[in-house]
């Protein structure tokens, strides 16, 4: 339920809603906004005593969330989120920003050297795994500890934001000490115990849509994290298993415009996963920034035919580097920019 306050409304009038929602035993969430303030109330199970808050001074509606997820939808919060990745770039507004690097971290001179290229090609932020969730248990599973060393070094030297991943509630809080964002792969998407650990990690989250699961069950998992008292979430459409082998995923491009009518946080694309092929990578990217994507997250290598996990789907620089150019026509063709990297980056975030 959304307790939507009159524009006149005094910060005493607001206060006072919120320890009468906090009386009646459920949280109050206030959220101010460019007009008028409203307070969320979490915890709804049915039993609310409507009246009691109807007619506090300074009420001026109640609102019914009819969604099965809440703080997610845009029923409870029109305006879009912005989710800074710890280097002065936003996601959710008017720039759209890319997330580059390789599947894993395999070694320092390959991670300082893609870092590199990169940032210099136009990326906001460095991806590459440290702990590496396989479908086999004999492929690479990551370098550990040592792998988010080596993220950390290469955004001291370029101020790119550091995009990672946990797989276990247990690994979270060293993750957290290096990641600008953590993030919840496409496997653990309904790991509901890494899920609420990631809420309470004090890091944006980016969270991949599992590999079978339908957009509402992709928001439900987000709510899991915001329910945790996390609103710094980013949401990756990165394809659905089908039945066709000619690419590794169906890449689902309708599910950016949807997810954005839907939710009020950021959805970025992933056209690497999206399609397994390097070849097709390039024209999805163009393709997800011309269907309003807020951002992109793409797999490059110094030498894909190397790469110790997922090198098919991986870029080589030069390629990553005429992605961009081919779209940031596209973006100033619908209002939108290329976020970039302020040449002083901010000191880093973690490590």
């Amino acid at each position: 339920m959304l307790i939507v306050m009159d524009h006149r409304a005094t910060p005493d009038q607001i206060q006072r809603v919120v320890d009468a929602i906090r009386d009646m035993g459920y949280g109050a969430k206030p959220m101010p906004g460019r007009q008028r303030t409203a307070i969320g109330l979490v915890g709804n199970d049915g039993r609310v005593e409507s009246a009691r808050l109807s007619g506090l001074p300074g009420v001026r509606e109640l609102i019914k969330v009819s969604k099965p997820y809440k703080q997610v939808s845009r029923e409870w919060r029109e305006e879009n989120t912005m989710v800074d990745l710890g280097n002065g770039v936003a996601l959710g507004g008017s720039e759209v920003a890319i997330i580059a690097g390789p599947c894993a971290v395999e070694s320092r001179s390959q991670i300082l050297e893609i870092a590199a290229r990169v940032r210099a090609a136009g990326a906001s932020a460095l991806r590459g795994g440290a702990f590496k969730p396989r479908t086999s248990p004999y492929s690479f599973q990551g370098l550990g500890p040592k792998g988010l060393e080596l993220l950390a070094e290469a955004r001291a030297e370029t101020g790119l934001a550091v995009v990672t991943e946990a797989v276990e509630p247990e690994g979270v809080g060293l993750v957290a000490e290096y990641a600008d964002v953590i993030q919840i792969g496409a496997r653990n998407m309904q790991n509901y115990p890494l899920l609420k650990r990631a809420g309470r990690s004090g890091r944006a989250v980016l969270l991949k849509r599992g590999m079978s699961a339908t957009i509402t069950e992709m928001l439900l998992a987000a709510e899991y994290l915001l329910s945790e008292g996390n609103p710094n979430v980013i949401l990756c459409e990165r394809g659905v298993r089908s039945f066709d082998p000619q690419t590794r995923n169906l890449f689902d491009l309708t599910a950016i415009p949807v997810t954005q009518s839907l939710t009020h946080l950021p959805v970025i694309a992933d056209p690497s996963h999206g399609t397994g092929v390097r070849s097709k990578v390039t024209p999805m990217a163009r393709a997800a920034v011309a269907a309003g994507a807020d951002g992109l997250i793409v797999e490059v290598h110094p030498d894909p035919p190397t790469a110790m996990s997922d090198g098919a789907q991986s870029l080589y620089p030069g390629q990553f580097e005429q992605l961009v150019r081919q779209c940031e026509p596209i973006l100033g063709a619908i209002d939108r920019s290329l976020a970039r990297v302020a040449e002083a980056a901010p000191a880093p975030a973690g490590g």
